[in-house]
């Protein structure tokens, strides 16, 4: 992995983490907190857009779906925290 498609990685996780921080709890979880989050909802959201896609034949791809999927998978991740945080 050269030094640009960390830099992407990075951004877009920053920007999954942010969004599904907000649409999960109104408020992001700062810097460091919304890379994590966007990375680790990155994989989530990449397993269920293969199976998504698998089952419909809908492909979302480029960098405006891979956002997307990361977004759903990090709202995926908040929202399981979130189960587990109540009890």
């Amino acid at each position: 992995m050269d030094i640009t498609a960390l830099i992407i990685m990075l951004a877009i996780g920053a920007v999954a983490g942010w969004l599904a921080g907000i649409l999960m709890k109104g408020g992001g979880f700062g810097l460091i907190g919304n890379i994590v989050v966007g990375i680790v909802g990155s994989i989530i959201g990449t397993f269920v857009g293969g199976i998504v896609s698998g089952a419909t034949g809908l492909s979302i791809s480029g960098l405006l779906g891979t956002l997307i999927w990361a977004t759903i998978g990090a709202i995926i991740l908040l929202f399981v925290i979130g189960l587990f945080k109540k009890v």
